[in-house]
């Protein structure tokens, strides 16, 4: 496993923006896939977004056009981008590398007014 730190969580009104963060201190963005998955309470764990070592991303349907998945590998770090969110976006967003089986201690985001 390798430790994976995420940062950028917060309290934004619906259509507002957040950029989350995922550290890692190994270069594990440029060997393995990598993810976001989020968990609201009362519901399942939901893929977001996924990239490949070749930068190809992957998007749930319900985020489409409206977030993006993208890696720094100079940073060791994996971002996603979130704008125009929903309420139902609200959930706890952790991030993964399932070949390694590491996964961050999550962040919390909440989309009200």
């Amino acid at each position: 496993q390798v430790q994976l730190v995420e940062s950028g969580g917060g309290l934004v009104q619906p259509g507002g923006s957040l950029r989350l963060s995922c550290a890692s201190i190994g270069d594990i963005f440029s060997k393995y896939t990598a993810g976001w998955f989020r968990q609201a309470p009362g519901r399942q764990r939901e893929l977001v977004a996924t990239i490949s070592i070749g930068g190809n991303p992957t998007y749930t349907d319900s985020v489409k056009g409206r977030f993006t998945i993208s890696t720094d590998n100079a940073k060791k770090t994996m971002y996603l981008e979130m704008k125009s969110l929903k309420p139902e976006d609200s959930a706890i967003y952790y991030c993964m590398v399932p070949a390694t089986d590491s996964w961050g201690q999550g962040t919390q985001v909440t989309v009200s007014s």
